[in-house]
């Protein structure tokens, strides 16, 4: 898809402060730059360009038509489904009509749903398809609350005979007929709206426990959005693909409050396995991909090297030299990207890029630096649901992989109680403030005090640069019992670096030694079998060969090698399953839930410092689509150094 750049110019943006909520933006819009294309659709190869004036026009239908159902202003309207022009036409059509809107994760459970619907008291959902339909009628009476389910594509729809159903061309028809019955009912319904009525319940990631429903108010919302334009620009006409789930905070920022903002051009991909050809067909202006996302990038790009010709592996391997060398110096290098990087960027879609993001979780500084040298414009961010996302990030050139760079013009950082080292819990606040935890007074209050969040996370203010430096949830940091202090989550970080690890656990709180339990990355280290002549069956299968083991133990020293000796990992374990947000084992946001992974691998744990060479698991794990399979296997530890190395005599001297 050919098309002219545009040219970075200071763009005019809507008064926020008198458009104050997403229904009242986006009529200016469509008044002012109503022929603008602002979303794109790919479907069946094709793809299908909305401006301004279809926008409006879909969301005037969706918010007429859940009127003429019942919705009234303060109920709640669900979305479930994948990232698609509906979810976002349903959702500002309930702020519209003065509802609230709540995203649920596509791929959440029966038993997720049940809760989120029960909590938010979710009167109507929209939904993508059968497959989401499906997960609500097989909840029965669970969900009382709910009146009316939209379903956008009617396919495998006819068997139902459930009267909450409604198509959304049905939904748009009705919309229709409201309209001209009442022509003006819209227009008053959307002026009524303030900037201070809650008008998004987003999910927290809920790492500990059932995820809380922090309330944003659309004003604060959008004036933080702005906040964020100004501190990472974008411009009308920009692309962006929209690959990260809808309900996360910060794609709810880039997809609906700063493109009613910008008037970014949204990009919905045709389908999961399709979203790195339609990223590349794009060729995007600015991205955001979460950690695991980057990871699995720089993973491939080093996978194809091992499928490449020795010549090839030596250019990559010097390119990289010189791309990393040049990238320290906060320059390009033209010859690497003359011989590698220039290709790489072409590859992935990153050709166009003139901003890159990376949030919801931490990154290792590694795979930070191998973009940073491959050429792509990449930045850390950092926030919470409860700010609005992001408040604080890296500035032009002001990029350092250790840190996630400095707030927003009206954002501010603070750390709580630090120790001698500076550390402490980290507190900010931001314009887009949440207003407290919907039905959870005793959570605000113990998150919400004088105006700032206490976010739980431990830090410090870089003293040379100003940069927050983000080390891990405080909860998290933790000692061994012969007292070595450390981050399970930055030596993951360094662990995920590998192209063969997928996940990684570190364990040791309270415990002699450090120890990891890793997922080895399927994709890559079944090639790397299959190279090697290697014979395996599935997944549990590979793990457990010898080879891999010794592949793993490889990855595992390297990493030990850039740690501090009491730091060092002694043993490892390869899981026979990958970490799941379905098994409660990661949340929807691919964070590990440390006290889950505690309680369900207790015998693995235990064998590890019990000193066991070997652990024999018979175990039963159930699928997405609720099919069973019984695993049984014999899981070897690997000794990477000896327990005494973390002596505290040892470590006194260190």
């Amino acid at each position: 898809m050919a098309r002219k750049r545009n040219q970075k110019t200071t763009p005019e943006f809507g008064d926020v402060r008198r458009f104050d909520t997403f229904p009242k933006l986006l009529a200016y819009n469509a008044r002012a730059y109503g022929h603008e294309v602002v979303m794109r659709e790919k479907e069946f190869g094709i793809w299908n360009a909305f401006t301004f004036t279809d926008y409006e026009r879909k969301v005037r239908q969706y918010a007429l038509g859940l009127r003429s159902l019942g919705i009234e202003r303060g109920d709640c309207v669900g979305l479930l489904g994948a990232n698609r022009p509906e979810w976002v036409w349903g959702e500002v059509a309930a702020h519209a009509i003065g509802a609230t809107s709540l995203g649920i994760y596509r791929d959440a459970l029966g038993e997720e749903v049940a809760y989120l619907i029960q909590a938010a008291q979710i009167k109507a959902v929209i939904c993508e398809d059968e497959e989401q339909v499906d997960k609500l009628i097989e909840l029965g009476d669970q969900i009382p609350s709910v009146t009316v389910i939209v379903y956008c594509d009617p396919r495998g729809m006819r068997k139902y005979t459930d009267a909450r159903l409604i198509a959304e061309t049905e939904l748009c028809s009705r919309g229709d007929l409201l309209n001209r019955a009442r022509p003006t009912l819209y227009d008053d319904e959307v002026e009524k709206g303030s900037g201070e009525d809650v008008s998004i319940l987003c999910t927290t990631s809920g790492t500990t426990s059932k995820p809380k429903l922090a309330m944003l108010q659309s004003g604060h919302f959008l004036r933080h959005c702005l906040d964020y334009l100004t501190a990472d620009p974008k411009c009308p006409g920009d692309d962006y693909v929209s690959v990260l789930p809808l309900p996360w905070i910060m794609e709810q920022v880039y997809v609906v409050g700063q493109q009613l903002i910008a008037r970014n051009i949204i990009n919905f991909v045709e389908d999961e396995e399709t979203t790195m050809a339609d990223l590349r067909e794009i060729g995007p202006t600015f991205v955001l991909l979460a950690p695991r996302v980057w990871e699995s990038i720089a993973a491939e790009v080093r996978a194809r090297m091992m499928d490449s010709t020795p010549f090839k592996r030596f250019m990559f391997a010097w390119g990289m030299k010189i791309g990393k060398k040049a990238a320290a110096e906060k320059r390009q290098s033209w010859f690497a990207d003359l011989i590698l990087f220039r290709a790489l960027r072409d590859r992935y879609g990153f050709s166009f890029l003139t901003s890159a993001a990376t949030g919801g979780a931490a990154m290792g500084p590694e795979t930070f630096t191998f973009f940073h040298a491959m050429g792509v414009p990449l930045k850390q961010l950092y926030g919470q649901t409860e700010l609005a996302g992001a408040y604080t990030i890296h500035r032009g050139d002001d990029i350092d992989p250790e840190t996630v760079g400095l707030p927003f013009d009206e954002s501010a950082v603070r750390i709580n109680d630090p120790d001698d080292e500076g550390v402490g819990e980290i507190v900010g606040r931001s314009q887009g403030m949440f207003l407290g935890y919907y039905k959870n007074e005793a959570a605000t209050n113990a998150d919400l005090r004088d105006g700032w969040l206490y976010t739980g996370d431990a830090g410090y203010m870089d003293t040379r640069s100003g940069h927050l430096v983000v080390i891990d949830r405080v909860k998290d940091l933790a000692n061994t019992a012969t007292g070595v202090r450390f981050s399970p989550q930055y030596i993951e970080n360094k662990l995920k670096f590998s192209a063969f690890v997928a996940e990684a656990v570190i364990l040791g709180r309270d415990l002699p030694y450090l120890a990891a339990m890793i997922c080895i990355r399927w994709s890559i280290v079944s090639k790397w079998a299959e190279q090697k002549g290697i014979s395996f069956t599935n997944y549990t299968n590979l793990s457990a060969q010898p080879e891999v083991y010794a592949l793993l133990r490889e990855e595992v020293e390297r990493v030990n090698d850039t740690l501090p000796e009491a730091q060092r990992i002694r043993k490892f374990l390869l899981l026979y399953k990958e970490l799941d947000p379905d098994d409660g084992e990661l949340t929807r946001t691919r964070k590990v839930r440390r006290g889950v992974i505690a309680e369900k691998y207790a015998q693995e744990i235990e064998a590890i410092y019990a000193g066991r060479d070997a652990i024999d698991v018979d175990t039963t794990i159930t699928f997405q689509d609720g099919s069973t399979a019984r695993i049984q296997t014999t899981l070897r530890v690997e000794t990477l150094l000896p327990p005494d190395n973390g002596s505290p005599a040892r470590q006194a001297a260190e």
